[in-house]
């Protein structure tokens, strides 16, 4: 009698936030919150004995590296880590060969670049599932662990499973950059229904053509960043100038003097309100220390659920629904 074989899963990439439906959503973080009770209980979740995780970073990052690697290990797979250096997407060879050796020797590929067009190239090109890290126009996965986050304190039913029907409705407020954060907030928020308040300096506003997203009622911009934070559920923000923006650091700094998170934008959310910043942070700059380090902040939670909505984000790639 011969052995079954399981079908292999249909490759399917990440590579922004509305590549997934509400429902998926649903199970991802139903399932990431199973795997982080397991890891806080240190049980075993080897569900990706060998299998491996390509991590091609051309943006550096403490927190990505860490929690996809160790992600990776937790799960029973390995990685393998290429950097600028190692890998230098479409400059020692094209994009598309990069990804057709890469993805035969690997099962699962995680990049961090700058423009999206590269990731969306190789994934055109690749056998296996890819996962975007982060580039200038979305950051899907910092969104995930954010709203996974927002769940396990505001969105727990009795039973203690998250509903994730309970972000239905709530206001985001966005206050910084229009940058990747922002447009991923939006795609988020069409697809499962809640509303973000955008306050940005002038020049530096979100553009739904490279969001993604058509102007509509789940989205508001205000010039006012106190009027944007006013009756919010979450307030949350960025770094003023990202990776690959150091040139304009002088003009954001003056840009986005007002656009610092204060104790008296966080009087006007809700008092209920969480605050979240996906780090790294510069207390006096776009946070005032008061709010990063006070009662309503959840950074370090947000920061460590990374890992545990990316174990859940790879495996549901490479098996499917478990």
């Amino acid at each position: 009698m011969s052995a079954s074989i399981t079908p292999p899963v249909p490759v399917r990439h990440y590579l922004q936030f509305k590549d997934f439906s509400a429902e998926e959503y649903a199970y991802l973080f139903a399932r990431a919150w199973l795997i982080k009770r397991k890891f806080k209980t240190y049980q075993k979740h080897h569900t990706l004995t060998d299998r491996t995780l390509a991590m091609i970073f051309e943006k550096a990052s403490t927190r990505t590296r860490v929690s996809f690697e160790a992600g990776m290990y937790q799960l029973g797979g390995s990685v393998v880590h290429l950097t600028t250096g190692d890998s230098q997407l479409g400059r020692a060879e094209p994009i598309e060969d990069s990804a057709r050796v890469i993805s035969r020797m690997t099962d699962i590929v995680m990049i961090r670049t700058f423009g999206q067009e590269k990731i969306e190239r190789f994934a055109a090109h690749s056998r296996v599932p890819v996962i975007n890290g982060l580039t200038n126009e979305f950051h899907p996965c910092q969104i995930l662990a954010d709203l996974f986050t927002w769940l396990e304190y505001r969105g727990q039913r009795p039973d203690g499973t998250l509903d994730v029907d309970a972000l239905k409705g709530i206001t985001v407020a966005w206050v910084g950059d229009g940058n990747n954060m922002a447009n991923t907030w939006l795609q988020a928020a069409q697809i499962l229904g809640f509303r973000v308040h955008i306050s940005t300096p002038r020049g530096y506003e979100v553009d739904p053509a490279v969001a993604g997203v058509p102007r509509g009622d789940f989205w508001q911009v205000f010039d006012n960043p106190m009027q944007a934070c006013r009756g919010a559920d979450l307030v949350t923000t960025d770094v003023w100038t990202s990776m690959g923006f150091e040139a304009e650091n002088e003009a954001r700094q003056k840009a986005f003097a007002a656009w610092c998170v204060t104790p008296e934008m966080m009087a006007v959310a809700k008092p209920e309100a969480l605050f979240m910043h996906c780090l790294p942070a510069h207390r006096g700059e776009e946070v005032a220390a008061e709010v990063i380090d006070g009662p309503q902040s959840v950074v370090w939670d947000e920061a460590e659920n990374r890992m545990h909505v990316q174990k859940a984000l790879m495996e549901y790639l490479l098996l499917g629904q478990l």
